[in-house]
């Protein structure tokens, strides 16, 4: 990676921290570890999304007709 890619990623890294923050929604530690791994680039993108989205995926429902739906 570039060392002009780390200004910007961390810039992005700090932007979605920050929206997080005014939403109300933490940032786990995990999320914070997989962000400096994208940062420094030694993850990509897709890797980071892939990552967050097994440990954070919301967990099935069950609506009004017992059927699992996903939020």
């Amino acid at each position: 990676m570039s060392k002009r890619k780390y200004p910007r990623r961390l810039k992005a890294v700090r932007l979605a921290d920050a929206v997080n923050k005014i939403e109300g929604v933490p940032v786990t530690a995990n999320a914070r570890q997989l962000s400096s791994l994208w940062a420094n680039g030694e993850i990509t993108g897709e890797a980071m999304v892939a990552a967050l989205l097994a440990t954070h995926s919301r967990p099935q429902t069950v609506s009004s007709n017992e059927r699992p739906v996903s939020v």
